[in-house]
């Protein structure tokens, strides 16, 4: 059987890395252009993977057995989390800065905050942008429902930069294979989130 051809753009070439490192424990780069070349039909060069995990922001870390293994930084669930292996990720030791609840009696005597109908996007959205620009192939909505569809293998790693943007109209993403739900705050929100996707994806660099 023909190997498949693989996706022409970095941005896809990283999706499928953010997806090996998902599913395998990577110890290596001679390991993970192996994986590469098993799972995408994908023959990349060590200088081009040592740049591609640089710009993804993989780390080295110690699994449960002791060895070392390449993981992406990111919330539990996401690409690089494994289950049972207990790695962590400098980001989760940071201080919060978001401050703290006031304790319930402060809370009820102050006034609720104005409340946004719709949230824009972060200001710093040019990872997001750039991603949706490579990896969004279409949109569609339902009430506060989203579905973005990407390339095969690339819906895990976008679901993860989306969830990092930190986009406040976002509720959650749930990524599968080659699809991202993502959850609008506002029961109604779907189609202005649908709408700023694609603008996102089509802003010019």
């Amino acid at each position: 059987m023909a190997t498949p051809s693989a996706p022409a753009t970095k941005a896809a070439r990283q999706a499928r890395i953010a997806a090996i490192l998902a599913m395998e424990q990577v110890h290596s780069q001679e390991q993970l252009a192996v994986l590469l070349d098993r799972y995408a039909g994908m023959h990349v060069a060590q200088a081009t993977l040592s740049r591609d995990l640089d710009e993804i922001g993989v780390v080295r870390l110690r699994a449960a057995d002791g060895s070392l293994v390449y993981a992406l930084p990111g919330e539990p669930g996401g690409p690089g989390s494994r289950a049972g292996i207990g790695l962590d990720f400098p980001e989760r030791t940071q201080p919060s800065l978001t401050p703290p609840a006031p304790p319930a009696a402060e809370a009820a005597s102050e006034p609720a905050p104005p409340v946004t109908e719709h949230p824009e996007p972060p200001a710093s959205s040019a990872r997001l942008a750039k991603y949706l620009k490579e990896l969004l192939t279409s949109t569609e909505a339902s009430a506060n429902l989203v579905v973005l569809r990407t390339p095969a293998g690339a819906a895990q790693f976008l679901a993860s930069v989306i969830d990092h943007a930190a986009w406040p109209a976002i509720l959650g993403t749930v990524a599968g294979d080659d699809t991202v739900l993502v959850i609008a705050r506002d029961p109604s929100g779907g189609d202005a989130l649908a709408a700023d996707f694609r603008r996102l994806a089509e802003r010019r660099r």
